[in-house]
Order: structure tokens, then C-alpha cells, then sequence
């Protein structure tokens, strides 16, 4: 018996890995801490048996220099760390710093139950639209393109494997491994879907999780929240395939209107700032003042409407099958609120173009194109749901009146559109150059949706330019200098 158990515990000994404990978790360790906790645990235990005034002294002076390497070797590491920081870790470095806030619980007036609390926030954040008649009986259109495993390739490889997977919990990366294993699967799965031009309910379901906003004096409103919303993986790979392909053809087909940023191959926020840099520029060498107006569509994604936006698709010529997927991913979807005790029971939403999803930014683009207009010197362009109209005159007081009647008729396009423009987020800047530093005061105000905005001139400083540009409600705007 001692010898059949003996051989059990070699067998085990000799094909069971040792377990090392990993360095991750305290990477600020050295073999010199390893030596100092071995000095203060033995002392502590001689201490704890013989319990002498000399021996509890030796104790405490060596958990004094245990503890006091600690620290030492915690800030060595933290300043090495913060020398060797790059710009993917300075997210990482601020973590560290000043930790993660708790997130704050929603406590709204007039909800009293989990029930009704997740009512409010659907009501709040999805609120009750017409639905859309439902989808025909489904033929395949003509002149659909089959979907190949290319396509689904490099849709797979901008796919990121640590994104939060929707309410299927299924990751990318589980796709990622099924489609090296055996191509066919997934073309199976999503060929039928491209050439029917169709998204079935099964993959509209979604789940929403309820995120406090920082910084906000009261958390007793539903805007004090934001919902991040979390799609299946497998709609979001059908949603990079139909995107790329409505892309080429909206560019083929004149869609997009060549001063729209954003959300589009090769445009970002960089060429957005360079644009604007470089037309006030040019726009000051006649001695002009220059005067920009930006402007932000309210819920712009949650306000598109599925029966324009499939007219404005099909007139522009983008293929019937396109234009029957975009109409069929727009309606019948629902949402389950992920919060603290919520029921987690699905509701049906009609929310435009779902937030989170791959493809809506480029849904909105089109749909909001038609907003774009000429100004006679001046320009216009926008970010996403960003606008900025920018013009010039002879003095201020020209730019605020011209500023004025170009919001006017921007604000009779929208209307037509169903979308309307967010009086809080409205900023008002006067460019101005190092000889227009004593320029006069701008008293004239300009009126959004009913409300006087007036404008202070206040120094060249950047950091008075940096307090213009952050004020909400348009007072006491600045009038910064343009930077060289």
C-alpha cells in the first residue's frame, strides 16, 4: 500500500507543473523585498514566542524597513513607468492615478420599482415613435452581389477581440476562429442575408448598459446617464461587409458631400481642424474678420427616419438590395437595460439609426447631406452631427447678421429632415490676428431657437480661448486669437 502510494505521489510530482505566481500583479517586486519579508516574518514569530521587550523592538524595526522598501520600490516603479509612458498608455497611467470613480446608481423622482425605473429610461432615451409597417415578403433583388470569404475576412480583421460581445456573450474572437477553421460557415450564415437585402429580428436584439455621466451635480435625472449599447458580433460583421460596399457606392453615386468628415476612410477630426485652419487663413488675407458659428444636431442617430432615408438611398442610385437591408436593420429592434436590479426584460425601440452599431455613422452621413449649402465667402462643414459655418465681412457685426440668416435657412433644411439643432452645445468664435488685438467690442447678439447669445471679447490668450470654447450657453464667448 505505502509502495502503490508512493509511486502515485511520484507520478504526480513528476507531470504536475509547478505553479510560479505571475509578475503581473506586483511588477514593482525585487528579490530584495523577498529577503526583507523572510527578516520580518521571522522576527514577528520570534516576538510572538518570546514575548520580550528586545525581541518585539527587533520585530517593529524590521517591519519598519520591510514596509519602508515597499514604498521605495512602488514610486521607483511608478516613475519608471510614467518615463517610459507612450500614448497608448497614458489612458493606463491616469487609471492608475486617480483610480476608477464608483458609478453612481440611477435614483429617479417617480420611480420606485426596478419596473418603472427601466420604463423611465426607455422612455428617456427610446421614446415611443411610430413603427414601421412590416417587411414585404422577401425576393432576392436583382443585381445583388454574392458575398465572398474575402469580404467576411477583412471585415474579421478590423474586428477587435476585446470588444464586448452583445446579449449572444459571443466574442470576436470566437468567429475569428471558426471562420479560420472552416470559411464556409459564416458565408453560409450571411450569404442568404446580403442577397435577400434583409436582417432578421434575431440579430436586432441588444443590450443596453446604463453608465453614469461624470461630473454631473445631480444623478436624479435620466440625463445625468448615457446607454452604451451592446450589439451581436455577428450583426456587427454583416454591418462591416453592407458598410463597406454602401460606401463605395455612395461615393460612386455622389452622396456625401465633399465637406463631410468623419466616420469615412481617410477624413477624420484632423482634416476637419486643418479645413477650417486654413479657410479662416485664407479668409483674413483681405483684411476680413472671420467669425465661425458651431452647431450640433440634438440625437441626431435616434432621429433618422427609415422612410427618408430609404428614398434618399434609392434616388441616389444605390443598389435595391442595399437600400432593402438598410430598410430592414432600421426597424423591428429591441433593447434590454443592463443597470443595477433592472428586470432585464427586452423592450421594442424605434430609435433610427441604433447607437453602437458599425454602420449608423454612415447611415447619417446621406441622410444629412442635403444640409450642406454654398456660402459666398465662407464655408461649411461638418463632423458627423457636428456643423460649423464659418464666414467673413468687414467687421463682426456683418459676420453675426450673415451667421444669423445662414442659421435661419439651415434650421428650415433640418426641419424638413426631422431634425433639429442643440441650443446648449451652440459656440460662437471671432477669429482674430495679432493686428486685430484691439479690435472693437461686439455687442450685437444673435438669436437660436428664441435666445439671445451675446459675445465679450476677452484677450488673445490661449487659455481665454480654451474658456470660450468650453462655455455651454453662448455667454461670455471669447474672441481668441487664431493660432499660428
Amino acid at each position: 500500500m505505502s509502495e502503490s502510494l508512493n509511486r502515485l505521489v511520484s507520478l504526480l510530482k513528476e507531470h504536475t507543473p509547478v505553479s510560479r505566481p505571475s509578475h503581473h500583479p506586483k511588477p514593482w517586486w525585487t528579490p530584495h523585498l523577498s529577503t526583507l519579508r523572510r527578516e520580518y516574518y521571522k522576527a514577528a514569530t520570534a516576538a510572538k514566542k518570546h514575548d520580550t521587550p528586545h525581541m518585539r523592538e527587533v520585530a517593529s524595526n524590521s517591519g519598519a524597513v520591510y514596509f519602508k522598501a515597499i514604498k521605495a520600490a512602488k514610486n521607483k516603479h511608478w516613475s519608471s513607468f510614467l518615463l517610459a509612458a507612450t500614448p497608448q498608455s497614458l489612458w493606463t497611467a491616469k487609471r492608475f492615478a486617480y483610480g476608477c470613480a464608483q458609478p453612481w446608481f440611477p435614483s429617479l423622482p417617480g420611480a420606485e420599482t426596478p419596473i418603472q425605473m427601466n420604463n423611465v429610461l426607455l422612455d428617456h432615451f427610446f421614446p415611443p415613435k411610430e413603427l414601421c409597417s412590416p417587411p414585404p415578403r422577401l425576393r432576392p433583388p436583382r443585381s445583388a452581389t454574392p458575398l465572398t470569404t474575402d469580404e467576411i475576412a477583412a471585415a474579421l480583421s478590423k474586428c477587435s477581440p476585446t470588444s464586448a460581445p452583445g446579449p449572444d456573450g459571443i466574442p470576436y474572437s470566437i468567429w475569428k476562429q471558426v471562420n479560420k477553421i472552416n470559411p464556409s460557415i459564416l458565408l453560409h450564415i450571411l450569404a442568404p442575408l446580403v442577397l435577400l437585402g434583409y436582417h432578421p429580428p434575431s440579430l436586432k436584439s441588444s443590450n443596453g448598459v446604463v453608465l453614469d455621466k461624470p461630473g454631473k451635480p445631480s444623478y436624479e435625472s435620466p440625463s445625468s446617464f448615457r446607454i452604451i449599447v451592446l450589439i451581436r458580433t455577428i450583426s456587427k460583421i454583416l454591418e462591416r461587409i453592407i458598410s463597406a460596399r454602401l460606401l463605395a457606392a455612395a461615393r460612386l453615386k455622389g452622396l456625401l458631400h465633399p465637406n463631410q468628415c468623419g466616420s469615412l476612410p481617410g477624413l477624420s477630426t484632423y482634416d476637419a481642424c486643418l479645413t477650417l485652419t486654413n479657410d479662416v487663413r485664407t479668409l483674413q488675407r483681405p483684411r476680413l474678420k472671420v467669425s465661425s458659428l458651431f452647431l450640433d444636431i440634438k440625437a441626431g442617430f435616434d432621429n433618422v427616419d427609415n422612410k427618408t432615408l430609404a428614398r434618399t438611398l434609392r434616388e441616389g442610385g444605390i443598389p435595391p438590395y442595399l437600400v432593402s437591408w438598410v430598410s430592414s436593420f432600421l426597424g423591428e429592434r429591441s433593447c434590454t437595460l443592463i443597470f443595477q436590479g433592472a428586470p432585464g426584460t427586452p423592450a421594442p425601440v424605434n430609435v433610427g439609426a441604433p447607437q453602437g452599431s458599425r454602420i449608423s455613422p454612415l447611415l447619417f452621413l446621406p441622410y444629412v447631406a442635403p444640409l450642406h449649402f454654398g456660402i459666398p465667402r465662407g464655408l461649411m462643414i461638418s463632423y458627423v452631427d457636428d456643423f460649423a459655418l464659418t464666414v467673413a465681412s468687414l467687421s463682426y457685426r456683418g459676420n453675426i447678421r450673415r451667421l444669423q440668416d445662414l442659421f435661419d435657412k439651415l434650421e428650415r433644411k433640418a426641419a424638413r429632415l426631422g431634425v433639429s439643432f442643440s441650443v446648449a452645445k451652440t459656440e460662437l468664435i471671432h477669429w482674430r490676428t495679432p493686428s486685430q488685438r484691439h479690435s472693437p467690442k461686439c455687442v450685437s447678439p444673435i438669436q437660436i431657437k428664441g435666445e439671445l447669445f451675446h459675445y465679450y471679447p476677452s484677450g488673445n490668450s490661449l487659455h481665454n480661448y480654451a474658456r470660450g470654447i468650453c462655455h455651454h450657453r453662448g455667454e461670455h464667448i471669447s474672441e481668441p486669437k487664431l493660432p499660428e
